[in-house]
């Protein structure tokens, strides 16, 4: 692979690593909120769920100017706005104000979501693009893991510990800024989008493929009107079968409660017994599980494809789930942190290393930003919900009808893998794009 083409996909899956650290500092940092401001549980989870909120608008409009001015510009200014959201958040003195910074880093988060991964397949030759593309992934769940393990030593540090658990992102947020700064823009966008034919045959060169059939590829791809330049909406009716499979695809995805368990482990381990410095290690090993998988998930994706990956994550998923909320149910607790390491597991080999290749790859050229806008939208919508309620579930019913319900709806993503998921493996984007839309 191209030394170029590798290192740009690192310095743009490190918008993964933002999206990770900012998602899950706020772990360390809640209980502490809630007694600060004496919130009760639903304002309390709407603090909590304010970034998430965030990423449901990020993801949203995420497309736009990922279209309109360049998935380098977007990202570039998706890294500044993750700099104002950790300072923000953490010099906060009120819940409005720290709810406002925190919406403002999902904000970022969602756009992340919807151009990083867009960014990293549109420049990947389409042997390398499963592996390219996921290293978004291993970025968002090394932020988990270090977002755990520094809240983890700041506990304790003093009555602000909350505040530096949060700001600590500033500082790679102007790091991710700066590299990305120095990369180029994708080939599509440059052929499809600014009409710059020689840029683009710079970027293709270097994938080791034939250039002229690439640009032919790509230009034939095209589905705007060539007398308006206007391009045809993603909700024309054309693209609907590549809709339904990356909303389903992110449905499932906050179905399996990932969120829940990324937002709140710690309450969740204290849940069943453990102190608050206990428990905080105990999270600190979720985040470990969740890169040693992650990376199984690099290593295979582009062997033996992501529907395999899917079957192993979704069985995993039910029983692990399963099993955690038979622990609830009858208060048998011993088991509850291998069990809830299996359920990592499962989701970083499966739907955590999958998610975002997907759905970048089964949208045509000329929608994928806002086909990938979508397949955010529904992720983000439902992770919010999710969030928001669980502490007021938690509290009102326990630990056990959540968790069977997560296993429930693991059944069901089993059924869409085996008859609805199309394995795309080692085909180039375009044409994906004709065996998906006939």
């Amino acid at each position: 692979m191209n030394q170029k083409l590798l290192f740009w996909s690192i310095t743009v899956g490190l918008g993964g690593f933002l999206f990770g650290l900012d998602t899950a500092v706020i772990s360390g940092a809640e209980q502490d909120i809630q007694q600060l401001w004496q919130l009760d549980d639903w304002h309390h989870g709407l603090a909590v769920a304010m970034a998430l909120y965030g990423t449901v608008f990020g993801a949203m409009f995420g497309g736009i100017p990922a279209d309109r001015y360049g998935r380098k510009n977007t990202l570039l200014w998706i890294g500044i706005l993750f700099f104002v959201s950790a300072l923000g958040a953490a010099l906060a003195q009120e819940v409005y104000s720290f709810m406002f910074f925190r919406f403002i880093g999902g904000l970022s988060i969602g756009a992340s979501s919807v151009v990083a991964p867009v960014y990293i397949s549109e420049i990947a030759p389409a042997k390398y693009r499963g592996r390219m593309v996921i290293s978004f992934q291993v970025n968002i769940v090394l932020g988990i893991l270090l977002a755990y393990v520094s809240n983890y030593l700041f506990e304790g540090s003093g009555p602000n510990d909350w505040r530096w658990m949060l700001g600590i992102v500033a500082l790679p947020s102007l790091a991710f800024s700066w590299m990305v700064w120095h990369t180029p823009e994708t080939p599509r966008w440059l052929l499809l989008h600014k009409g710059d034919e020689s840029a683009a045959r710079a970027v293709l060169a270097l994938s080791g493929d034939d250039v002229d059939s690439a640009v032919a590829e790509i230009k034939a791809s095209d589905t705007s009107d060539a007398r308006s330049g206007v391009s045809e909406s993603l909700f024309s009716g054309r693209y609907k079968w590549p809709i339904l499979l990356a909303f389903l695809f992110a449905f499932f995805n906050q179905a399996s409660g990932i969120n829940a368990v990324i937002y709140y482990a710690p309450r969740i381990f204290e849940m069943t017994g453990s102190g608050k410095q206990t428990a905080l290690l105990a999270t600190a090993g979720i985040g470990v599980v969740n890169l040693i998988f992650t990376i199984g998930g690099w290593y295979l994706i582009d062997r033996f494809g992501r529907k395999a990956l899917m079957y192993v994550g979704s069985i995993g998923y039910i029983v692990s789930l399963a099993l955690i909320a038979m622990a609830f149910y009858s208060e048998q607790y011993t088991f509850v942190p291998v069990y809830i390491f299996m359920f990592i597991a499962s989701h970083a080999i499966g739907q955590g290393a999958v998610i975002w290749v997907f759905i970048s790859e089964i949208f045509p050229n000329s929608v994928r930003a806002s086909g990938m806008a979508l397949g955010s939208l529904t992720h983000w919508v439902f992770a919010a919900l999710i969030a928001n309620v669980f502490p007021y579930f938690a509290s009102q019913y326990g630990g056990g009808p959540i968790f069977a319900f997560f296993s429930a709806m693991m059944v069901l993503q089993l059924l869409y893998v085996w008859r609805m998921m199309p394995e795309t493996k080692g085909v180039s984007l375009e044409d994906l794009q004709r065996k998906l839309l006939g």
